[in-house]
């Protein structure tokens, strides 16, 4: 996945917007304010911050070994640092990239979730 897809992908969803709270060098995608990917999107290999399950977090890093690690400077039982540089497939990117979303989404209040159309 190229920084350019990464970004539109994230910006397809529903609400999101792209925020540099950090640095201009690291976006941050947000749904409702509440991030769910974190990204230098000009480092090589390109590399994102993703909130995952804590069960699937650690079988996801156990399943790609060096591809997917603990999260880099975030709480390590919620969130993975995923490598984006083709190793791994682009679906399994994309349903990781999802599941980040609809995890920080369904932690949303109720209200703020059917505005989003997700119960």
């Amino acid at each position: 996945m190229t920084p350019e897809q990464l970004r539109t992908f994230c910006l397809s969803f529903n609400a999101v917007v792209e925020d540099f709270p950090f640095s201009p060098e690291t976006s941050v995608f947000k749904v409702l304010g509440k991030m769910f990917v974190l990204s230098a999107l000009d480092s090589r290999p390109l590399t994102a911050n993703l909130k995952c399950d804590p069960e699937d977090a650690i079988r996801l890093r156990a399943d790609h070994p060096g591809l997917i690690i603990p999260g880099w400077h975030m709480n390590k039982r919620h969130w993975n640092t995923v490598t984006l540089d083709g190793d791994l497939p682009d679906r399994l990117v994309r349903e990781l990239i999802e599941d980040s979303y609809d995890l920080v989404v369904a932690g949303l209040p109720r209200a703020e979730r059917l505005r989003l159309d997700r119960p």
